[in-house]
């Protein structure tokens, strides 16, 4: 759909443009060039406010990725803050509540693999 609806843009322009380029005076399909400007108003107006919003989000996201390098570094500084506080700590609840894992709850990363055992010769 997504591609229809660009080449019916681009089709829009297309027409529009070699009628104003070649034949502006000339009538076509009963109808002048204003008239068919008039016409295709709506479907042109529709794709500029588009390409408005589309440049608005862009320009938000990006507002919002700056504004989150900011507030990812003040987020560090405080759960650096918990993890050293004397009465909170790696094992405080806080620290849980925040996403991580007490470090009375993390794994010793410490497995107990055994190894493979050859097999043994068949007679």
């Amino acid at each position: 759909m997504a591609n229809r609806v660009k080449e019916n843009g681009e089709k829009i322009a297309l027409v529009l443009k070699a009628w104003e380029d070649l034949r502006p005076t000339k009538s076509f399909a009963g109808m002048t060039l204003q008239q068919f400007s008039t016409k295709i108003k709506p479907s042109l107006d529709t794709r500029a406010q588009i390409d408005s919003l589309n440049n608005q989000l862009i320009s938000l996201a990006d507002q919002r990725d700056d504004a989150d390098v900011v507030s990812m570094q003040q987020v560090n500084l405080v759960v650096a803050a918990v993890k050293g506080d004397v009465t909170e700590g790696e094992n405080s609840d806080v620290y849980e509540a925040m996403g991580y894992v007490r470090k009375s709850e993390r794994s010793t990363g410490k497995t107990n693999k055994t190894k493979p055992q050859p097999a043994a010769a068949k007679p």
